[in-house]
């Protein structure tokens, strides 16, 4: 029998193994057998309600919980314009070229939904669309920039015109970044005139462009309209009918209104009377107390008297059987102030505890000094008797009492064998750092072997034989040396600071209010200096310890209280003067802001600053500009400082502005709460600025002027802060005469020995990072030697950095009419400060 081969054999699949024992079935006592006695820590548990993990129920909870909220804040921003007394929606029609016309645009807006055939020529339209039960007020608005400006901060919507055939000039495009800047609400872009473009083919293609262009300022725009098109002025009415106005942050804030009708008392003498005018408009924002101040245009601000009610008329038509007896209602009083109102005093008030200037003594006398203020010491000068004895060189092993029957004429042949040795000491002082970046702003760590002295002997006789040089060969030279400093705005780059003093202009009287620092930065900075000059009233100005707890209590008030907003109101404001009456002008559209507390006291305002990198010239310190904060126009100088936070709260004054650079301008104005943005304008004669037309009572004398304002520059507002200090650095350079090692013969920084013995506390820098001091004078002609703690080269320059503090000037509400007088002088006096420091 042949044998099978083995086959292959599986195992059965019926075998299950035996399952784990698994632990959750424990029981209790089991599982606190196994701990034997430890407790077990909560250690990684979520504790707070954002770090543990939420169910799909709660997530679906709140999401509906964030809707409704949306929902709630929708209907509540969009109630101010329902009812028959509802507010009506603020249109702003800008043309942004010269052949833009916005009364024919709004025409055709108005025409798309419903023919409306009588409206006003000039100034507000108010139409009522009753397709969609709303209400639209329009602000037709020419090609002037205060006009645009006061339209587009009060309107709910801005629509731009554009034109189809031509370019936006450079007067159109500084419209737009003007607007842009001052914060807008809801856009809209429609063109004018599109079917002026033959063959009509081309029409896409210019749209287009156009919309290429204005996503260049605003990018949310996703279409541009077009005002010959029926059908696309129908859907921009429906969408001004029921879109939600996003509004401008800063002006939600405040209760603010458009003032629709304005009411002046009659009998009094226009240009010498103060009295009650009325003005009537919608409330809008916030809600509007009594207690608190309105400022109106740019006419200032004003305390209210009360606040009626003011409805508009009905047209409904009394039933036949009812009697036509006159039945006035009488007026309804809303609001009246209380002992809260706010008053007019923009300083605080006088109190005997403060410092009179008046009856200060002077500062002290330079002569009563020997040294300049560094830091916040004067070094020298103590008396005669204060101050250690004179080093003097004696043989080794002298007593004291042996000591003084040496002379000091004869200490100089029986100590020279010790000579030697100091001179080999004197250049090799040890210095442990390195070069700072900015050395004329950084401390000097220098270990000094003793503080040097005008008794000090020198360490090197072999220079004590100096001659001064003659006069006429001195002048030649420092011709010579000079010829290619120039000061300018150009070279203020290259040369930050440095000032150069007339050979016959003693230093330390021409700069006696100027000190040293070790450090701009660290070094405290002693204000007991600066009390007498210190502007008048200084210390009077509004000073704020928590300036984010003040806002959020100014901000807070606003949200309980007062008339709420999209109710129709009469406001009595009180000691108004009446030659205003002379100026207004009922066409051109006028705003009312209602100011939060303490907002018309005056502080120290600082905003930062950004010169754009396309501005032709570099803007000067002090020079005149009208500013724009919020709702109010001010006239300032302001002062320009470097940005950042700094231990001692010490900053550095610029003397120009360059473009792309920014900074901090400082000026005293009232505060006003919140990060507003804030434009600067400056008068310009070129074809690039926008004329503004000034007010009829400044035209009187010039009636053919218009003031050009262009916009200069932009920026944000900061924390007010009149304990910021700013301070104004110059820069005295001199050049290396001869060298010897670390030591070096300094000239042309002074020109006496009387400023090389003042100034000598100071430290000395150069240009590539050397630090040192002086040593002691040579000659009578300021000559000085100076010890570094390294070689200097020959083409280095030694300079010393000497800092006095700058006080912001006050502002001055502007009124609507001329800008600048005298701007011209202000603006040299401004760039003559370059050269030399203001005493």
């Amino acid at each position: 029998m042949v044998p099978q081969p083995d086959s292959h054999h599986h195992r059965s699949t019926t075998k299950i193994p035996q399952k784990p024992f698994k632990s959750r079935h424990a029981t209790k006592s089991y599982i606190k057998e196994l701990a034997k006695g430890k407790v077990e820590r909560d250690r990684g548990r979520r504790k707070t309600p954002h770090q543990q993990v939420m169910s799909k129920i709660d997530r679906r909870n709140q999401a509906k919980q964030i809707r409704q909220t949306k929902h709630r804040e929708n209907v509540k921003s969009t109630n101010v314009f329902a009812g028959h007394d509802g507010a009506p929606r603020l249109i702003a029609v800008i043309p942004l070229g010269e052949d833009c016309d916005a009364a024919r645009a709004i025409q055709k807006l108005n025409q798309s939904v419903e023919p409306v055939s009588d409206l006003p020529i000039d100034g507000p339209r108010r139409v009522k669309v009753e397709r969609f039960g709303q209400s639209l007020l329009y602000l037709p608005v020419k090609r002037d920039l205060v006009a645009a400006m006061n339209a587009c901060r009060l309107a709910d919507f801005v629509v731009f015109l554009l034109p189809p055939d031509q370019e936006v000039n450079g007067d159109g495009e500084h419209l737009i970044r003007a607007i842009e800047s001052q914060g807008v609400s809801n856009v809209f872009t429609m063109v004018q005139n599109l079917d002026s473009i033959h063959p009509p083919k081309k029409h896409a293609q210019v749209v287009a462009s156009l919309k290429s262009y204005i996503n260049h300022f605003f990018p949310n725009q996703d279409k541009v309209h077009s005002v010959d098109s029926e059908r696309e002025c129908a859907n921009v009415i429906r969408s001004l009918c029921t879109m939600t106005p996003k509004g401008v942050a800063w002006r939600e804030l405040r209760s603010w209104m458009l003032v629709e009708d304005v009411q002046w008392p009659e009998g009094h003498d226009v240009f010498d009377a103060h009295g009650e005018v009325i003005l009537t408009g919608v409330v809008r924002g916030r809600g509007l107390k009594a207690d608190r101040l309105l400022q109106v245009g740019d006419w200032g601000h004003f305390q209210i008297g009360k606040i009626t009610d003011a409805p508009l008329p009905t047209s409904r038509k009394r039933k036949a059987d009812e009697m036509a007896v006159d039945t006035k209602e009488e007026t309804r009083i809303l609001e009246i102030p209380d002992e809260d109102q706010d008053d007019l005093d923009e300083l605080a008030p006088y109190d005997e505890t403060m410092v009179d200037l008046g009856e200060m003594p002077a500062s002290e006398a330079p002569l009563q000094r020997k040294g300049v203020l560094l830091d916040d010491h004067h070094y020298f000068s103590d008396e005669d008797q204060d101050m250690p004895p004179p080093v003097r060189k004696l043989p080794k092993g002298t007593s004291n009492y042996q000591s003084a029957w040496f002379l000091d004429d004869d200490m100089s042949d029986a100590s020279s064998s010790d000579s030697d040795q100091d001179e080999s000491m004197g250049p090799d002082i040890d210095v442990s750092m390195a070069a700072p970046s900015l050395p004329q702003d950084e401390p000097i760590p220098i270990t000094y072997r003793g503080e040097p002295t005008e008794t000090t002997p020198s360490e090197y006789p072999q220079s004590e034989a100096f001659l001064n040089p003659s006069p006429t060969d001195e002048a030649k030279e420092l011709s010579a040396y000079r010829s290619s400093r120039k000061t300018s705005a150009d070279e203020d780059l290259e040369f930050p600071d440095e000032i150069e003093l007339h050979p016959n202009v003693l230093a330390r009287e021409r700069l006696s209010r100027y000190r040293g620092l070790r450090s701009l930065k660290t070094s405290p900075w002693d204000t007991t200096e600066d009390i007498p000059h210190q502007p008048q009233d200084y210390d009077r100005l509004l000073r704020i310890s928590d300036y984010k707890a003040a806002r959020k209590t100014a901000v807070r008030e606003t949200l309980v209280g007062g008339v709420p907003a999209g109710r129709r109101v009469s406001i009595y404001l009180r000691n108004v003067p009446l030659s205003l009456q002379q100026s207004h002008n009922p066409a051109v559209p006028l705003s009312a802001f209602s100011l939060l507390r303490h907002e018309h006291k005056h502080t120290v305002i600082n905003t930062t600053i950004t010169l754009p990198s396309s501005a032709p010239e570099p803007l000067a310190s002090k020079s005149r500009l009208l500013i724009q904060i919020g709702s109010r126009r001010f006239l300032v100088t302001p002062l320009f400082s470097q940005s950042g936070n700094t231990p001692n709260d010490v900053h550095k004054y610029l003397r120009y502005l360059h473009p792309g650079q920014t900074a901090v301008a400082s000026f005293i104005a009232p505060v006003t709460w919140g990060s507003i943005p804030v434009l600067f304008f400056s008068q310009s004669s070129s074809s690039t600025s926008i004329p503004s037309q000034p007010s009829s009572s400044s035209s009187s004398s010039s009636p053919s002027s218009t003031t050009q304002l262009h916009l200069t520059a932009t920026g944000t507002t900061l924390p007010p802060s009149p304990t910021r200090t700013i301070a104004k650095r110059i820069i005295l350079t001199g050049h290396p005469y001869k060298i010897h090692k670390k030591l070096v013969t300094v000239r042309y920084m002074f020109f006496n020995k009387e400023d090389v013995e003042w100034f000598k506390a100071l430290r000395l820098w150069t240009k590539r990072g050397r630090q040192g001091f002086v040593r002691e004078s040579l000659g009578t002609h300021g000559y000085f030697k100076a010890v570094f703690d390294g070689k200097v080269g020959p083409m280095d320059a030694v300079g010393v950095s000497l800092y006095k503090r700058v006080w912001p000037r006050g502002a001055r509400a502007w009124d609507g009419g001329m800008m600048l007088e005298g701007a011209e002088e202000e603006k040299m006096e401004a760039e003559g400060e370059v050269m030399m420091a203001e005493v």
